[in-house]
């Protein structure tokens, strides 16, 4: 199948990663997992209704966010940002835009009270071709408009 500009097929997408509106910007991350909700379920039954019964909605819960990608001089800017969050942790705004291979976002979750569980460089072996992976994780309280009742 020929490519040609009007092609809709990704070919490298990669996410950005803002915080603080823009205050802290930590650069491109190739793969983010965690970008999930679930609900907690709620379940009531009358007592002289049978077996029947009613699910309701409950809290939201979602998965702390675990970003990878290659070793770079965007990992000092990381560090830098933790630096300044050690010990005095504030929870901030967080903006993860998919990027798509000609740098336009196609989709954006706008996180709330983003602070860091865990940062690593791993696989750090300088004698091997191997590429230093750089995971940070944080955690935060959702990128739905779930908390405005």
């Amino acid at each position: 199948m020929p490519l040609n500009d009007d092609s809709t097929l990704a070919l490298a997408n990669r996410f950005s990663v803002k915080l603080d509106n823009g205050e802290y910007d930590l650069g491109s991350w190739t793969q983010v997992q965690g970008l999930d909700v679930q609900w907690k379920m709620a379940e009531y039954r009358a007592g002289d209704a049978g077996n029947d019964r009613w699910f309701f909605p409950g809290f939201t819960e979602y998965t702390p966010l675990k970003l990878t990608r290659a070793a770079c001089k965007d990992s000092d800017r990381v560090r830098k940002w933790l630096s300044s969050n050690s010990f005095k942790s504030k929870g901030q705004t967080g903006v993860i835009t998919l990027m798509d291979p000609s740098n336009e976002p196609v989709l954006t979750w706008n996180m709330r009270r983003v602070v860091p569980v865990k940062w690593s460089i791993a696989s750090f072996e300088a004698g091997q071709s191997k590429v230093a992976l750089e995971t940070l994780e944080l955690q935060h309280l959702g990128f739905l408009d779930d908390d405005k009742a």
